[in-house]
């Protein structure tokens, strides 16, 4: 894993709440929930119910063990996370949406990465803690749940008191959330798509929005709006991101809609402009090239009209 260079004091930070669960107790039973899961995988949507633990592999071609891209310091993440130190970023291989349109599919569809035990994963948590960085940022980890749990565990007795976020697609399992109730202290889902034709054709999911909408409801009554400490570093919350897509494929309008009327107009909204044509985008039209400023500018205003101003 990638080891980079010293960074700057850190700053105080609110205590993360799986320390009260830790303390409780609770967290062994949780971990055995959730690795049980795994004999008849159901931790996403798909409900593959494939055997993990005996090698079968289904949608998201993960195993038994986590499988890490990269650990490292990441400056390109909200300020929120990143502040002064960077928000530590642990990649992990492997998707259980699989977009075409994937700017990391090196990671997520062509599964570039190791193998790490329980151990090694909680000796990572505690490195990017070391390093200063403000979290630990969870990057696409929902197949992966029951073996970070368990190194999370490993990694409290150890000394980790960084808040963890669970940076996902917004395709969950609202029962696998509910089991991560006062572990997570950030949620950073995606919100991608309100049309299940779209969803349908760009990852294979045509319940998409329907699913995002209860995860949605789920992780802001465990954690709420984002919440910052006095140095605008993220201590919990849902920060949402919504990535604006060409020919309006996203469904901005409806996305927003639904954040600002069924969760709250204080909601954490990065309404992004990044998208590119990446992967096998090129072989659909209609996502083949990259958003104009006035596709950008329109789901701006159309967040601003709901209310939303945190974020964008």
């Amino acid at each position: 894993m990638t080891k980079n260079r010293k960074f700057m004091k850190k700053a105080s930070i609110e205590t993360p709440s799986y320390i009260k669960i830790f303390n409780r107790g609770f967290l062994p039973d949780r971990i055995k929930k959730l690795k049980e899961i795994l004999s008849e995988c159901t931790l996403c949507p798909r409900n593959c119910r494939v055997d993990r633990v005996r090698g079968e592999k289904g949608f998201c071609k993960g195993g038994a063990n986590a499988r890490v891209s990269s650990v490292e310091p990441h400056f390109g993440e909200e300020a929120p996370l990143v502040g002064r130190n960077g928000s530590g970023t642990i990649f992990f291989t492997y998707c259980n949406l699989g977009c075409v349109f994937c700017q990391n599919y090196d990671i997520s569809h062509l599964g570039h990465g190791e193998e790490l035990p329980a151990s090694e994963l909680a000796s990572q948590m505690l490195y990017l803690q070391g390093i200063g960085c403000h979290n630990i940022n969870l990057v696409t980890p929902t197949h992966f749940v029951p073996q970070i749990v368990e190194a999370l565990e490993i990694a409290i007795k150890d000394g980790l008191r960084l808040p963890v976020v669970f940076n996902c697609g917004g395709y969950e399992s609202v029962e696998v959330l509910k089991l991560l109730e006062g572990i997570i202290d950030i949620y950073m889902p995606d919100a991608k798509f309100s049309d299940e034709n779209v969803s349908e054709r760009f990852c294979h999911a045509k319940d998409y929005y329907k699913i995002l909408k209860e995860a949605l409801k789920e992780m802001h009554r465990q954690v709420g709006v984002l919440k910052t400490d006095e140095t605008g570093i993220a201590s919990r919350g849902v920060l949402i991101r919504h990535l604006v897509m060409p020919n309006n494929l996203a469904g901005s309008e409806e996305v927003l809609r639904f954040v600002a009327q069924e969760l709250s107009t204080e909601s954490y909204v990065n309404i992004m402009r990044q998208y590119y044509p990446c992967y096998k985008a090129g072989d659909y039209p209609e996502i083949s090239r990259s958003i104009t400023p006035q596709e950008y500018n329109r789901a701006c205003e159309i967040g601003k009209s709901y209310g939303l101003h945190r974020g964008f």
